[in-house]
């Protein structure tokens, strides 16, 4: 391929301010979705805190999401490789926080 006809690649700059750098802890993600777009919402639950907060909301288009997911899929493999398999017991971590009841989290 010619030197013209190669697709030009552009550099980004991302800046991360010193609030964003900190982070955001969440053992929970909250995940809904309509034709348009996914929200993920963000929370961490507290065992003895019978109430939740959404630290963090995203919005995305569904091809965005499907990138999101591919790309975490790649760096847990990434990580297992290094650091052994990421263990999970099939529930949702939830069960060992009293006052906590199966089913869809209530959103407010």
């Amino acid at each position: 391929m010619s030197e013209k006809m190669k697709p030009m690649q552009q550099q980004l700059n991302i800046e991360l301010g010193e609030k964003e750098a900190e982070g955001i802890y969440s053992n929970l993600a909250i995940i809904s979705h309509s034709p348009a777009e996914f929200i993920v919402d963000f929370t961490r639950v507290l065992p003895g805190v019978p109430k939740a907060k959404v630290h963090a909301r995203i919005v995305m288009t569904p091809q965005h999401a499907k990138m999101l997911l591919k790309a975490l899929n790649e760096n847990i493999a990434r990580f297992e490789n290094s650091y052994g398999e990421i263990n999970i017991d099939g529930s949702n971590g939830l069960n060992n926080f009293p006052g906590f009841s199966p089913g869809s989290p209530k959103i407010n």
